[in-house]
């Protein structure tokens, strides 16, 4: 009896230490597995993104059809789990071949085998209002002054008012204004208290003091960083960002990194998107540049009458741009000239006034709108399923296609094969040209990368 004890517990703890190594085992082979799906769904999304300029070039009369001085950058990546489906499983394969009519299973080598997915979501920086902006250099009192004509307009709608009249998740009372020195002295490159005045225009107005030691103050182990900030979880580290701020103005919904407001990434002139950046966004940098009494910046019926119409034009369209350039932007909310196209005609119908833009400042709301974009997030999920468990692998990659060229054509320098012959013709790249075509990158740059 003694000894038929001891072996089963021998055994018992084989057994359970066996089943932990298997599962261990199990868990990196598909963490490993996933973890190249996601990185697959990156590099097909960099596809999509470089492609653009060709859509958008084959659809350049339609636009001018429309009325459209220029054609307007189009948002593929709205569509791009759609558009790689054949790349994913048998689900993704089958979206797109209910979409563009093609069946994908008839080709080689061709989608995910084995088990596994990928979950792709495609996120434009530039429809976001950049805090980085304040990190620029040396000059950067002016663009200080343009993030905080944002900021301001962002924070100061009526009703978010109560959100600064109590404490905030450092125990300290802290109104719009501290808070938008704050993000801004985080990255600016001075030890001054930057102001956040949006009408300063030499850097001496706008320091109003030394910075001082608050967080330590409050028992915090680090200062002022006064550098760019790296990621958007950094603000979390500034005055003031508690956690109905950041679900309010930085990221209302975690699921859907769409609706995001603000981001770290951009454009160095910081002009935001108007065709791709949500109602909210548009609404603050409106309020940014015009006239304190407009009814649209003081009056929440007007505002959320504003909302409403983009949200409804851009669901219209499906991601199709609402405006041609940003000038048929100012035209549509401020309702003169021409160009305001659909956008004007949909926010009059709702009753949403003119808005009356300061004359001072109407250069710079021209300058801070456009509809290019060349910063994006991608975020990719790579997904195993097990028999218990489903293992999940995330990649959060930002592309700067700042730059990005299109391989020129054979047209343009490289050699021809005739037909019916083995003979290269045509006028060949020297060495030099050559290695210059093979270098470009139509798929950007990453600035930034994290696997979770």
């Amino acid at each position: 009896m003694g000894a038929i004890a001891v072996l089963t517990v021998f055994l018992t703890e084989l057994q359970e230490e066996t089943s932990s190594e298997l599962s261990a085992a199990l868990a990196d082979r598909d963490s490993l597995k996933a973890e190249y799906h996601a990185r697959s769904a990156v590099n097909l999304a960099r596809l999509v993104i470089a492609m653009e300029p060709t859509v958008r070039n084959a659809l350049a009369p339609m636009f001018m059809l429309m009325g459209m001085q220029q054609s307007p950058q189009l948002p593929v990546w709205n569509y791009a789990d759609m558009l790689i489906g054949p790349f994913n499983d048998a689900s993704g394969s089958a979206a797109f071949t209910g979409i563009a009519g093609v069946d994908a299973s008839t080709g080689k080598n061709l989608g995910i085998t084995g088990g596994g997915r990928f979950e792709l979501k495609i996120v434009d920086e530039d429809s976001k209002i950049n805090v980085n902006l304040a990190a620029k250099g040396h000059l950067s009192f002016r663009d200080q002054g343009r993030l905080a004509q944002q900021l301001l307009a962002l924070f100061n709608q009526e009703q978010y008012r109560p959100m600064f009249e109590g404490r905030d998740a450092d125990g300290q009372f802290s109104d719009s204004t501290t808070i938008c020195s704050a993000i801004i002295d985080w990255a600016d490159y001075d030890d001054t208290i930057n102001g956040c005045n949006p009408t300063a225009t030499t850097a001496g107005a706008v320091a109003t003091g030394a910075e001082d030691n608050f967080y330590q103050t409050i028992g915090q182990r680090y200062l002022r960083k006064n550098a760019a900030f790296d990621s958007l979880e950094e603000l979390r580290m500034v005055r003031g960002m508690g956690d109905d701020f950041w679900a309010t103005f930085v990221d209302p919904d975690s699921s859907n990194p769409s609706k995001r407001i603000l981001t770290v990434w951009g454009k160095p002139q910081a002009a935001v998107n108007v065709n791709t950046a949500n109602p909210a966004t548009l609404l603050a940098i409106v309020c940014a540049y015009a006239d304190p009494t407009t009814p649209l910046c003081v009056d929440p019926a007007q505002a959320a009458q504003f909302i409403m119409g983009l949200s409804l034009v851009q669901g219209m369209l499906q991601g199709a741009p609402v405006f041609g350039k940003g000038a048929d932007f100012v035209n549509a909310v401020t309702g003169q000239g021409q160009g305001g196209g659909i956008g004007a005609m949909v926010l009059s119908s709702l009753g949403v006034q003119p808005v009356t833009i300061n004359q001072a400042l109407k250069k710079d709301f021209t300058a801070a709108v456009s509809t290019d974009s060349k910063f994006f997030s991608i975020y990719a999920d790579g997904v195993v399923p097990g028999n218990k468990r489903e293992t999940r692998v995330r990649i959060h990659a930002v592309i700067d296609i700042t730059g990005a060229q299109a391989l020129t054509e054979v047209a343009q320098g490289f050699p021809i094969m005739p037909t019916g012959g083995s003979t290269m013709v045509g006028s060949a790249l020297t060495p030099q040209a050559y290695e210059s075509q093979v270098r470009i990158n139509p798929a950007g740059n990453v600035v930034y990368w994290r696997i979770e």
